[in-house]
């Protein structure tokens, strides 16, 4: 979300979100315990399976974490995001940089860095394959016990990979571990947050459960270490999806073990900028929501054999989307413009949703704005209260993962 251009409560969100997230890892300072308190108001129904406050040392060995990083036109932000991988301490780094049959200099950018640092290899494709295949390429090539889907114009904190990985050690049940990333426009990177550090495990079907319940992921990507084992189990990224097939890999990992959070600590820089699929072709919440329906339709396809009660789990994640969908009908009509794209949606996920009264309601609102040509003043109220939710939500995954 950019200020630029935002109304006076897109603004004031903006603000809200810099503060939570600028807090949200903790630390002795008045404004992270005020955030951490509102944070504890919305928590999730998820209890952990254990918490940690002091989490034990890293261990004597140096774990081998294998990071593929897949490149397409990014070269003018590859040196940084290397530069962020080769220098983590605690670990033994593999950097994979795999090269789309990029236009720009990144397969001479990548071939530099390979020179320069002994860690780093590079594979080029002959042709575009696209950010699915090109994982899936450099992770069948990598060695390391651990792995991270980094992408090019992303980083990674110091110290974030030995943070993740002696979670991992110290709990083998656990599948995928992430935390707290930090977002920032392009530019310079943010100084990241490092405070009372923290581990938190949930049984990884309960989180699964979950993430249907919500129908929402509560990961960017970049942060995520997981388990090359349970990879080789489940399979890396699926094929069948554009933009949410690190959604379900995760969802799939889920499946087979449990999962972990970092607190206390950024684990990933993310970068947002002009030219990144996520602003231009992933973005739009039509794409999103039907993205992540398709990532809920492949998990059960993928892993449902392997879940105790996947038809439910599944039919609560299309009724979760469905729910989603007709939030954004309802804001439509308040906007004076038509919701019926939503509430067509909201219908072909879940059948069962044009009986319920949030559907009625937003096609009331939305004939009477026709009729009228305005909203009435309830329409500004109901935006208020829809835009508190979203930032409640907010605070919740900013303070505890979810």
């Amino acid at each position: 979300m950019s200020a630029a251009g935002a109304g006076p409560l897109d603004r004031v969100a903006v603000a809200w979100r810099a503060r939570v997230d600028r807090d949200a890892t903790g630390g002795p300072g008045l404004g992270a315990r005020v955030v951490g308190t509102l944070g504890s108001w919305v928590r999730s129904p998820l209890a952990p399976r254990s918490f940690r406050r002091r989490p034990p040392s890293a261990p004597q060995l140096r774990p081998r974490v294998s990071v593929v990083v897949p490149c397409y036109d990014y070269g003018r932000f590859l040196p940084q995001t290397v530069g962020s991988l080769v220098t983590q301490e605690g670990v033994d780094v593999e950097v994979i940089l795999v090269d789309d049959a990029s236009t720009d200099d990144s397969l001479a950018v990548a071939r530099a860095l390979a020179a320069e640092h002994p860690g780093v290899t590079v594979l080029a494709n002959e042709r575009n394959l696209g950010q699915v295949e090109s994982f899936n390429r450099g992770w069948e090539q990598s060695t390391g016990e651990f792995v991270v889907r980094l992408d090019a114009d992303d980083m990674l904190p110091p110290g974030a990979l030995a943070r993740a990985t002696a979670l991992l050690e110290q709990h083998p049940e656990v599948g995928l571990v992430y935390g707290h990333p930090q977002h920032f426009d392009d530019g310079t990177p943010p100084v990241p947050a490092l405070g009372e550090l923290s581990w938190t495990v949930w049984d990884g079907r309960a989180w699964l459960a979950e993430r249907c319940r919500t129908g929402v992921s509560c990961i960017t990507s970049p942060e995520v270490v997981m388990r090359s084992d349970l990879l080789k189990d489940v399979g890396p990224l699926d094929p069948h999806l554009r933009f949410t097939m690190d959604v379900e890999m995760w969802l799939r990992l889920a499946a087979v073990g449990d999962v972990a959070y970092v607190g206390g600590a950024d684990q990933a820089l993310h970068r947002e900028h002009a030219g990144s699929l996520s602003v231009n072709e992933g973005s739009g919440a039509l794409l999103d929501l039907r993205a992540r329906a398709d990532a809920y339709d492949r998990l059960f396809a993928n892993v449902g054999d392997r879940l105790t009660g996947a038809h439910g789990l599944h039919d609560r994640a299309r009724s979760a989307l469905a729910q989603d969908a007709l939030r954004y009908a309802a804001a439509a009509a308040d906007r004076a413009e038509s919701p019926a794209p939503y509430l067509e949606l909201a219908t072909e996920v879940w059948p069962a949703s044009v009986a319920w009264p949030s559907a009625a309601r937003a096609f009331r609102r939305a004939a009477r704005a026709g009729r009228t040509g305005r909203t009435g003043p309830g329409a500004v109220v109901r935006r208020m209260a829809r835009r508190a939710r979203t930032e409640l939500m907010y605070l919740r995954w900013a303070t505890s993962g979810l």
